[in-house]
């Protein structure tokens, strides 16, 4: 899939992780927000995001540009994310 990354998501506020697929096309910020959704579903509302959430790197600690399209930052396939 040339339009989509796997990658590790972590969700240290419910201690669950996640492999999904992002498109790369999306900016970080859309990203967020249907991650947070998906999220929701997924724990049946156990976990709601707002509008607080980020999406950091976990090797480097470097929180992602909102504004960024995924395909322009370094979340390549095998990432490890973490969204809080």
């Amino acid at each position: 899939m040339k339009n989509k990354v796997l990658v590790e998501i972590l969700i240290p506020t419910i201690e669950q992780k996640y492999d999904v697929y992002l498109p790369v096309n999306k900016k970080i910020g859309n990203i967020i927000n249907l991650l947070c959704r998906a999220i929701e579903d997924f724990t049946n509302g156990m976990y709601v995001g707002d509008t607080t959430v980020s999406l950091y790197s976990s090797v480097s600690g470097n929180k992602y540009n909102v504004d960024e399209l995924l395909r322009k930052t370094d979340i390549r396939n095998g990432s490890i994310l973490i969204l809080m």
